[in-house]
């Protein structure tokens, strides 16, 4: 009896103390489109929540904000006799429609290559392509091809140094979502690391929504497409008709 109870006495005595917590704000939970939505910055601050004294191991902070993903078909042209054509496709299984990186200091010294493997942090290791055709040489090339259109559009977005860390204790960042966001669920995460390895993680959700106007025409487009388009044609007519009319009222005057 008294070797199991200094066996387990030994036991709690190696244990590790409790993991290091995030506790997390957000400046809104939540993203209303509507017609006048011309993009929006989310505030993300919060703190670390620990029982025991700092580590000595200098500490990491990455969060990443994910729209939803969807597969993606991507082409490559040639010029061949003069005009450009389809050469090779291969489908991008999974690519999310917004996706933004942020990290306490340079990419290299907060996150090690396993563990962004393991976690799927990074902009690259956030596209899945499973396979592409015998036939396509390079195709990780179409994977790259996504990655820079994306990020030149500000759907993708991966800034170093950009997470402000206080005493590793108190950390805050933002950061600045389009105009043309995807409607869904924009799962929100933050990592804390020590020395590169991931030690704590905490998961949450922005909702966006179409309301008003947009989420009308939305649903229209979604449950009569033959309404919504004879609409939007008809839209397009009457602009026209009003532009010609302008045209030859300065015309004659």
């Amino acid at each position: 009896m008294r070797v199991h109870l200094a066996a387990l006495l030994l036991l709690l005595a190696v244990l590790p103390a409790r993991a290091e917590e995030v506790v997390l704000g957000l400046s809104q939970n939540s993203v209303s489109i509507d017609t006048t939505f011309s993009g929006s910055e989310i505030l993300l601050f919060g703190a670390i929540k620990r029982e025991i004294p700092i580590p000595p191991d200098e500490l990491g902070v990455v969060v990443t904000i994910a729209g939803p993903s969807q597969p993606l078909d991507v082409r490559r042209k040639e010029r061949r006799f003069g005009i450009w054509v389809n050469v090779d496709a291969v489908e991008v299984d999974s690519a999310p429609s917004f996706y933004a990186v942020a990290t306490s200091g340079a990419w290299e010294n907060v996150l090690t290559q396993v563990e962004d493997l393991r976690h799927k942090i990074s902009i690259p290791r956030a596209i899945r392509s499973v396979g592409a055709p015998s036939t396509v040489e390079n195709a990780q090339d179409f994977t790259d091809a996504v990655i820079r259109i994306r990020t030149r559009s500000g759907a993708y977005q991966m800034r170093e140094n950009a997470v402000e860390l206080s005493e590793q204790t108190l950390f805050r960042t933002s950061v600045d979502l389009p105009s043309n966001l995807a409607e869904g669920a924009y799962v929100t995460r933050i990592f804390l690391t020590r020395n590169g390895n991931v030690v704590s993680k905490y998961d949450t959700v922005i909702d966006v929504r179409k309301v008003g106007m947009e989420r009308w025409l939305f649903e229209l487009s979604r449950e009569n497409a033959m309404i919504y388009g004879l609409m939007s044609l008809a839209i397009a007519i009457a602009a026209g008709w009003a532009a010609s009319m302008a045209f030859q009222m300065l015309r004659r005057g």
